[in-house]
């Protein structure tokens, strides 16, 4: 779930900065242009783990900021597929379930991967959202939000940027989880207990 990735980047250090000793000020600049963001086929920098090499400390005419060549290690959050991971749900509707684990919340169980079979019961009061229920053996198994989900990882997906978005749209995720249910052991943890 969690990855060391060695990248190699080029940092441009603001003048302010150089007060500082140089390995806070490039720790500094690095945690503003990686944490929390995606990274195609790498995942979502979750910290900076260490700074191996500064290479490179030159300024560029007419700039005033120093550019480094810095080598450093990111700790990665990447799932593998067919992982088994514990979430909580975010919500349900016709179209399967959505999940989170906390940091990410980008976490979708489609209705071809929920255990079979199940059936949406529709909230009256707001007709977009329900409640998801396996129906094993005459038995009826909610999935309503109180336990935490056990899912396993079907694919992981890196959808290219939108060039334009509807204002109704929800956000743009960079990086999206397709989850499983449909197996045994998994689900709402009260289910197996």
């Amino acid at each position: 779930m969690f990855f060391l990735s060695l990248i190699e980047h080029t940092l441009r250090l603001p003048p302010h900065l150089l007060k500082l000793p140089l390995d806070e000020a490039i720790k500094g600049e690095l945690e503003a242009l990686f944490l929390d963001k995606v990274i195609p086929n790498l995942g979502l920098c979750i910290s900076i783990y260490d700074i191996g090499d500064i290479k490179d400390g030159f300024i560029y005419p007419g700039d005033g900021a120093s550019t480094y060549t810095v080598q450093f290690r990111l700790i990665m959050f990447r799932p593998f597929v067919g992982e088994i991971i514990v979430g909580k749900l975010k919500s349900s509707d016709a179209n399967g379930l959505n999940l989170s684990v906390g940091f990410f919340d980008d976490i979708h169980i489609p209705v071809h991967l929920l255990p079979n079979p199940s059936s949406l019961t529709l909230d009256p009061e707001n007709k977009h959202e329900g409640i998801w229920t396996w129906e094993f053996q005459d038995e009826q198994y909610p999935i309503d939000g109180k336990d935490e989900i056990r899912f396993r990882v079907h694919s992981i997906s890196y959808p290219p940027i939108p060039i334009e978005q509807e204002k109704e749209a929800k956000p743009f995720a960079p990086m999206v989880i397709t989850g499983s249910l449909d197996y045994d052991g998994l689900g709402p943890i009260s289910w197996w207990v």
